[in-house]
C-alpha cells in the first residue's frame, strides 16, 4: 500500500500543525533535536555530549535502566529494578530485601544469578535492508516473514563480527529500523542496597504519587575476566543537585508507548487488553497474599512478586484511565480524522491502511484467550518452571532449523540471552511456584472452558490445585543441572523427557504455534505494514518530528525542575507538599501548590503523620543516624521529562551530563503520558543525587562507595564531608 506523492504532500500540509510541543519527547540517540532543545532552553547538545551521555547509560534487561558512574564499574539504578537479583541473594536465613546490603569491600561484592546490563555503543540504519526483503506481490504475511528472516539475519552477521549484542529494531510501526550494537555484561554483582522500607517508604498506597520520601536506589558493579570493568566514560556525579526550573535530561530506556497507534488499536487495549491484565494481577495479589499470611518465610518468598503485580496494577488503572479521558482521546479522534480524511480524498481507488488495521484488530480480539494463555503463557504465570520447560521445548527445536526460519525470539543472536535466563542459579521455591501456579491454571480454565482440549491437557483430570501440586512437586526442573543435560541433549533429550512439564509443554505447543502464527501473518504483519504507511503519511513533509513510539530501548528526554499545582479533597497533601501541618484541614477543593522537591525531614514528618506504622515506618538505620543528617537535604524532586514504564533506574544529568538524581517513579498523573504527553500536572519523579551521599555517609557509613561516587581524595576527604553537612535547601517556588 503506498500512497502518491500529491496524497503525501497534501497529508503533510493538512497535519503540519500536529507538531510536539513542550518538553515532549523519548527521542532517539541518532535523532536528537538540537535545534528545538537550543532554541527551547539555550543550550546546544554537541555530539560528543550525546555519546558521552549515551555511553554512560546502561540497560538492565531485566526491564529497567541504569548509568555507569565510576572509572571501575560501579553501575547505578533503582532499588526495585535490582531488587529480582537482591531478593535471589536472599537466603541461608538472610533476607537482603528487607534489610539491605552493603558490600564494604570488593571481594563481599555479591553476584547476580541472572542479570544482564546492555551499553549502547552503536547505531546502524538498517531500513533499505529490511524493507528490500519484502518483494513487490509478496502478501502481508509473506513479507513479515521474509522481513523477520531479514531481521534475523543481519544481528546474526553483526554479532559474528563484533561479538556484540545486536538487536535489529522496529521503530514507526515499521517505517524505519535501526540495529543496535550492545556490549553485555553478565558478571554483575551487588555493591549496596537500602532496605526496603526506605527503597519503598509509603508502599503501594504512595506508589504512583507525590510527593515522595523515598530512598529508591541500588549499586552494582559489572566485572570482565574476574575483574570489576573499566567503564569510561561514565556519568560523573553532581555535589550541586538542582535548582527550580534547571534543565536536566533523563537517558533510559521506556518499555513502551503507545501514542502513535490508531483509535482502533487503542479501544483494543481499553476494551479487551487492559480490562483482561487488570482482572489476572488482582487475583495474583490475593493468591500470593494469601499464600504470604501463611508464614512469614512465605512472604519473605513472595515479596517480590506482590510488589511487581501491584506496581503493574496500579500502571495499567492510570492507562485504562487515560483511555477514558475524553479530553485526551478527542484530540487524538480528531488527529487521526484529520490524517484519515486526507489520506481517502488522495486515494479514493487505494485499500485503506485504518480498515485494514481495523480487521486486524479483530482478529486479535478473536484470539486474545489462547494467544494469551497459550502462547504467553499467561495460564503458567508468574510461576518460572513452565516457562524454563517452554524454553527448554521450544530452542531445542528451533535451533534445528535456519537461524532465519525461527521464531524471533530464539535466533541466534538472542540465544546466549535466553541460555542465561535458563541456566541462572536463582532459587527456585516450590511453595511458591504451586502457589501461582494453582492460581493461573485455574483462571485458563475459566477463560478457555473445562472443555479446551489445552486445559484438559494441563489438568488431567484433577482440580487446578492438584495438577499444580503434581506438576510441580514431581518437575525436576528446578535443578539447574537437569536444564542442562536437557538443552544440551537437544530435541532427542526433550522428546524423552518424562518430566511432567515438559510433556505438558510439548502437548500444547501445536496449538500455541498456531494462534502464534496467526497472530504473526494476520495481526503484526498488517499493523507492520500500514502502520509503517501511516507514519510515512504523517512524516513526509516535516520529517520524524515525534519520536518513535518506546520499544525499550535507549532515549533521551529532557525537561525543566518544576513543581505543579493539584486539587484536594484531603487535609494531608499539605502535610505531603512540605507544609507539614497535618492538624490543618483544607477547604473542599482548594488549589495546593506542589512544590519540586521533598527533604530528609520531610521523610520522618511523612512518617509520624501515619503514626510510624507499616508502611511508613522508617528503618532503623534512618531513626538512630537521624540526629547527624542534614535534615534539609532535598531527597526527591519532580521534573516535566517524558518518561514511562521501563525509564525506572534512569540516571538524571544535568548540562554538564552530571547524575544529579534517577528516575523512580512518576506521579498517577503522568501516566496518560502512555498515550499523550501533557506538562500541565504530569510529573517525573526522581532521587536526588544529595540525599544519595548524605545516605550513604551519615546513615550507612558507605564512605568508600560515596568516595568512589564523589571522586574524593582520601586527603580532601574531611573539607568535604564538612560541606556536604551545610547543604542548602531549595529555595521554595
Amino acid at each position: 500500500m503506498k500512497p502518491t506523492l500529491r496524497a503525501l504532500a497534501l497529508i503533510a500540509c493538512l497535519l503540519s500543525s500536529l507538531a510536539v510541543w513542550g518538553d515532549e519527547g523519548m527521542w532517539l540517540f541518532n535523532a536528537f533535536p538540537r535545534e528545538k532543545l537550543a532554541s527551547q532552553y539555550g543550550f546546544a547538545a554537541s555530539q560528543q555530549w550525546l555519546d558521552h551521555v549515551r555511553l554512560g547509560s546502561v540497560r538492565f534487561n531485566n526491564g529497567g535502566s541504569g548509568s555507569f558512574v565510576s572509572p571501575d564499574g560501579l553501575t547505578f539504578t533503582n532499588h526495585h529494578v535490582g531488587s529480582e537479583c537482591i531478593h535471589d541473594l536472599s537466603s541461608g536465613g538472610k533476607d537482603y530485601v528487607r534489610n539491605g546490603f552493603y558490600a564494604k569491600t570488593q571481594a563481599e561484592e555479591a553476584k547476580c544469578p541472572n542479570l544482564e546490563l546492555n551499553q549502547l555503543v552503536a547505531i546502524e540504519d538498517v531500513t533499505s535492508l529490511v524493507k528490500k526483503a519484502a518483494a513487490s506481490g509478496m502478501s502481508a504475511a509473506e513479507a513479515g516473514q521474509a522481513q523477520r528472516a531479514e531481521m534475523s539475519n543481519i544481528e546474526k552477521e553483526c554479532a559474528t563480527r563484533t561479538a556484540l549484542r545486536c538487536d535489529v529494531i522496529t521503530l514507526y510501526s515499521g517505517e524505519v529500523y535501526n540495529l543496535y550494537k550492545y556490549k553485555k555484561y553478565t558478571d554483575v554483582r551487588l555493591v549496596f542496597a537500602p532496605e526496603f522500607g526506605i527503597a519503598f517508604f509509603g508502599g503501594d498506597p504512595d506508589n504512583f504519587t507525590y510527593p515522595r520520601y523515598d530512598l529508591d536506589i541500588s549499586f552494582f558493579r559489572v566485572y570482565e575476566n574476574n575483574k570489576p570493568a573499566h567503564t569510561d566514560p561514565y556519568l560523573h556525579w553532581s555535589s550541586e543537585g538542582v535548582e527550580n526550573g534547571d534543565l536536566i535530561f533523563v537517558s533510559g530506556n521506556p518499555g513502551s508507548t503507545d501514542r502513535l497507534k490508531t483509535m482502533s488499536q487503542l479501544a483494543y487495549l481499553r476494551d479487551v487488553d487492559y480490562p483482561s491484565r487488570l482482572n489476572t494481577y488482582q487475583r495474583r495479589i490475593g493468591a500470593l497474599t494469601k499464600f504470604s499470611s501463611e508464614s512469614a518465610e512465605n512472604a519473605r518468598m513472595a515479596e517480590e512478586y506482590i510488589f511487581s503485580l501491584e506496581n503493574s496494577f496500579k500502571a495499567v488503572t492510570g492507562y485504562e484511565s487515560g483511555l477514558r479521558d475524553r479530553g485526551i482521546m478527542a484530540k487524538k479522534v480528531a488527529d487521526e480524522d484529520t490524517l484519515h480524511s486526507a489520506w481517502k480524498v488522495a486515494n479514493a481507488n487505494a485499500g485503506d491502511p485504518w480498515q485494514e488495521i481495523s480487521a486486524a484488530v479483530k482478529v486479535e480480539s478473536d484470539i486474545y484467550k489462547p494467544f494469551t494463555y497459550l502462547e504467553r503463557l499467561r495460564g503458567f504465570s508468574p510461576a518460572k518452571l513452565p516457562q524454563f520447560a517452554r524454553l527448554l521445548v521450544r530452542a531445542t527445536q528451533e535451533k534445528t532449523i535456519g537461524n532465519e526460519k525461527r521464531l524471533r525470539e530464539y535466533r541466534d543472536s538472542n540465544l546466549p540471552s535466553l541460555e542465561q535466563q535458563l541456566f541462572s542459579t536463582a532459587p527456585i521455591y516450590k511453595s511458591l511456584e504451586i502457589a501461582s501456579l494453582s492460581d493461573s491454571l485455574e483462571q485458563m480454565r475459566e477463560e478457555l472452558g473445562r472443555e479446551n482440549p489445552d486445559v484438559e491437557r494441563a489438568l488431567a483430570g484433577r482440580s487446578p490445585q492438584e495438577a499444580a501440586n503434581y506438576l510441580v512437586e514431581t518437575s525436576t526442573l528446578d535443578q539447574v543441572r537437569f536444564r542442562k543435560q536437557l538443552y544440551e541433549g537437544g530435541v532427542a533429550a526433550v522428546e524423552a523427557s518424562k518430566d511432567p512439564l515438559i510433556i505438558l509443554m510439548r502437548a500444547i505447543d501445536p496449538d500455541a504455534r498456531a494462534v502464534r502464527k496467526t497472530y504473526d501473518d494476520k495481526v503484526d504483519a498488517i499493523e507492520r505494514q500500514d502502520g509503517a504507511a501511516i507514519a510515512r503519511a504523517r512524516f513526509e513533509k516535516s520529517g520524524f518530528t515525534e519520536p518513535p513510539d518506546a520499544t525499550f530501548t535507549l532515549r533521551l528526554s529532557y525537561g525543566a525542575v518544576k513543581g505543579y499545582e493539584e486539587t484536594t479533597n484531603s487535609s494531608d497533601v499539605l502535610a505531603q507538599a512540605g507544609q507539614h501541618k497535618a492538624t490543618f484541614i483544607p477547604p473542599q477543593g482548594l488549589k495546593v501548590d506542589i512544590p519540586y522537591f521533598t527533604t530528609m525531614a520531610g521523610a520522618f514528618e511523612h512518617a509520624a503523620a501515619h503514626s510510624d506504622k507499616p508502611p511508613y515506618e522508617l528503618p532503623e538505620s534512618w531513626m538512630h543516624a537521624k540526629s547527624n543528617l542534614n535534615l534539609d537535604t532535598p531527597l526527591n524532586f519532580v521534573s516535566t521529562a517524558d518518561i514511562i514504564g521501563g525509564n525506572s533506574g534512569s540516571p538524571t544529568v544535568n548540562k554538564a551530563a552530571e547524575v544529579v538524581g534517577i528516575i523512580f517513579d512518576g506521579n498517577i498523573q503522568s501516566l496518560v503520558l502512555n498515550f499523550a504527553y501533557t506538562d500541565v500536572q504530569a510529573r517525573a519523579v526522581h532521587v536526588d543525587s544529595r540525599a544519595i551521599i548524605e545516605a550513604l555517609r551519615k546513615i550507612y557509613g558507605a564512605n568508600p562507595l560515596a568516595d568512589e561516587l564523589t571522586q574524593t581524595s582520601a586527603a580532601a576527604k574531611a573539607s568535604k564531608m564538612k560541606s556536604t553537612e551545610k547543604v542548602t535547601p531549595p529555595t521554595q517556588p
